[in-house]
């Protein structure tokens, strides 16, 4: 008889190691992972390459091109919610049809964005592109609305200790590949090759081009087999509390996604610009500080496993989002750049570091045929705020109001760490055990 999440979680409870992450990098490469897995993992650090490049660039070729900070937001806001639309069609579809395909289909497509933007210097195929591409929001490697593709095919390739190394992989591949995207976009500048005509910013382009078929070329490498059929349960009543269960936990997630999504939206995908706007820095400095952000999220990601272990997950989380938090408020009081950048950089130890433990559980919200489901929905909650956020910090940056999105997002990000606690604090297990949350935040 097929356990409901809850109660699988308190089954978990007498097994405390179940769920407790490794606390040393060694142990994470102890067991060979499945060939899949090891071509997912390696196209999500490629694909990060590319995301990295153009978080740290593209609000600032926008600007260099005339556009506002309210245009600027909305720009971003049309990459964001189109994909969110296009996460709720390919979600439920992963369920239903090859995930291999589908993941080829959106390499292909990031690498004709890309290359339209590389090959012409027309605004309105800037913005088609990035609208279909979602340059400049920084997934952190993800697959933008396919990710809930990539996050059930690994669930499915991989359970227990294995599938939370994977997990933890993936989320360490995203940080490294975004920070050394990011620190690219500084060597042009350190070459004598600045950013004052804008063909050069079209060049940064060929990262994601180059990451996209890299990733596409990682992936045609899989060989998916075929899917085992679910069980049939037979009795009408379980199924129905199974659901329940199931539907319960999903949408406290979804509510917690939704704040944490808004937070960052009012600020992630405008960093860039809001660090040239408040200190008149260009991409030779924020390259280096947006790099270092991603490589210091890797320690975090040890460390919040190491956390979990010893606490469990849900304190451990609610602990670094706590500081995470205070460095926030910190960031737009900051008096110079490299403070602020300094702040910013070390907040991602905190913030981002989370990640993987939060993204290991949600994997195990529901049984493997509405895993597709079920990540459709955890990304959605995140995606629909998170598109609304960057035309809210746009239009205040614009204004000059240079704390106000900082507030604004230290309210929510507060809000974020008491739904947490409140709604998944009575399922921590007293040892080592889990929370449920799903974000790459």
């Amino acid at each position: 008889m097929c356990l409901s999440p809850v109660r699988e979680l308190r089954t978990h409870r007498m097994r405390p190691d179940t769920f407790a992450p490794s606390h040393a990098l060694g142990s994470f490469v102890a067991q060979r992972l499945p060939h899949n897995v090891r071509c997912l993992l390696a196209a999500r650090g490629a694909r990060s390459l590319g995301q990295g490049a153009t978080v740290a660039s593209f609000s600032l070729y926008l600007h260099a091109l005339g556009f506002s900070g309210t245009s600027i937001g909305m720009i971003l806001m049309a990459g964001l919610a189109f994909g969110a639309l296009l996460t709720l069609i390919i979600g439920p579809l992963s369920d239903r049809t090859s995930r291999r395909r589908l993941l080829i289909g959106y390499e292909l497509a990031a690498a004709a964005a890309a290359l339209a933007v590389i090959i012409t210097p027309n605004e309105a195929v800037l913005i088609a592109a990035s609208t279909l591409a979602g340059f400049g929001r920084g997934a952190n490697g993800a697959a933008g609305p396919f990710s809930p593709v990539e996050q059930a095919w690994i669930a499915r390739e991989v359970d227990g200790e294995a599938r939370r190394r994977a997990l933890a992989h993936n989320a360490t591949l995203g940080f490294l590949g975004m920070g050394v995207g990011a620190l690219l976009v500084a060597v042009p500048p350190l070459l004598g090759h600045g950013y004052h005509q804008l063909a050069s910013f079209r060049i940064l382009f060929t990262l994601p081009l180059l990451s996209a078929f890299a990733a596409l070329g990682l992936i045609a490498w899989t060989r998916e087999i075929a899917r085992a059929r679910p069980a049939v349960t037979r009795d009408p009543d379980l199924e129905a509390r199974l659901k329940r269960d199931e539907n319960r936990l999903i949408r406290k997630l979804a509510l917690t996604n939704a704040v944490n999504g808004l937070a960052i939206g009012v600020i992630a995908p405008l960093i860039a610009y809001w660090f040239l706007r408040r200190y008149g820095e260009g991409p030779a400095a924020i390259g280096p500080a947006l790099a270092a952000s991603f490589a210091l999220a890797t320690l975090g990601s040890v460390l919040a496993h190491w956390l979990s272990r010893r606490i469990g997950t849900v304190r451990a989380v609610t602990a670094m989002r706590i500081v995470g938090l205070a460095m926030l408020i910190g960031i737009p009081f900051s008096e110079d750049f490299a403070m602020a950048a300094s702040l910013y950089a070390v907040r991602g130890v905190f913030n981002r570091g989370t990640a993987g433990v939060r993204q290991a559980v949600a994997a195990g919200l529901t049984r493997a045929e509405r895993r597709g489901m079920a990540a459709t929905v955890q990304n959605l909650s995140m995606q629909i705020p998170r598109a609304v956020g960057p035309v809210i910090g746009g239009w205040l940056i614009h204004r000059g109001e240079f704390r106000t999105p900082f507030v604004i997002a230290a309210a929510l990000q507060g809000l974020y760490i008491v739904l947490y606690q409140r709604f998944f604090g009575s399922m921590e297990p007293a040892a080592g055990g889990t929370a449920i949350s799903q974000a790459d935040a």
